[in-house]
């Protein structure tokens, strides 16, 4: 089963986008963040077409996440449990043997803003719900665009980034509390390899030049380590015209 993220950067703007590159790598599943469309205005009419069953947890202009597979979905919870929030940034579903949660991670804005608090009270919260889910679905994959950089691997420039958002002490130290549930970082089980990203800024030939961060993540269980058979980043979407500024990431299990 091959399994993808992509934070795609508005669905409005980057659906034919989407639906080539869904015809070309083939995923079973797709969860996709950043989507800023109401959950009624997502063209399910277009993936079923595709052969997929829908779910949209979105909203407008803002955030939003779907996920996308080729099988039926069920047990499908939109919020965090016990912690307000208005904005849309997460979607779980089973999806056969799999529990699937898909996340759009807070950005934060700048370290020591009421955003950057937003954002550590938000990831306690959602380490609370993991707990919850991990012990409840042994096989689970938790994806999407996480807005952190596990470690300095993971940054073009770590003296440049050196305690910014999203590579800051506390942002990294909130992600290896998500581990430390039991969770795995399915790319970096398969590659120790720094340099590779998957978000590039537009600005600055960043793409070109290669200055970017890897900040889409697929986590799976440990149950699941024994059938991870491939990870990777297709960079391949980012060189298109127009193109959402992160790429798609995806295991095999």
């Amino acid at each position: 089963m091959k399994i993808a993220s992509w934070n795609v950067n508005s669905l409005k703007a980057r659906m034919e986008h989407v639906q080539a590159w869904l015809e070309s790598a083939k995923p079973d599943v797709l969860a996709m963040q950043e989507i800023k469309m109401e959950s009624h205005l997502f063209p399910e009419q277009a993936f079923q077409a595709l052969g997929y069953h829908c779910l949209a947890n979105g909203q407008k202009t803002y955030n939003g996440v779907a996920i996308i597979a080729k099988t039926p979905m069920q047990d499908v919870i939109t919020q965090i449990p016990n912690f307000a929030d208005e904005q849309r940034r997460v979607l779980a579903a089973t999806i056969g043997d799999l529990r699937v949660i898909d996340l759009y991670v807070v950005n934060g804005q700048e370290v020591g803003s009421e955003k950057y608090q937003y954002k550590l009270n938000w990831l306690e919260a959602l380490q609370r719900w993991l707990e919850d889910e991990a012990a409840r679905y042994p096989n689970l994959v938790v994806l999407g665009d996480f807005n952190i950089a596990p470690d300095d691997r993971d940054v073009h420039d770590p003296e440049a980034w050196h305690e910014s958002v999203l590579c800051s002490t506390a942002e990294r130290n909130a992600y290896k509390r998500l581990l430390d549930l039991g969770l795995l970082d399915s790319y970096r089980e398969l590659d120790d390899n720094g340099g590779v990203f998957s978000w590039w800024d537009y600005r600055q030939a960043a793409f070109r030049r290669n200055l970017g961060l890897r900040i889409d993540l697929v986590l799976i269980s440990q149950a699941l380590r024994g059938q991870l058979k491939a990870a990777g980043i297709d960079r391949e979407p980012r060189k298109w015209d127009k193109p959402s500024d992160h790429a798609p990431v995806w295991v095999e299990l």
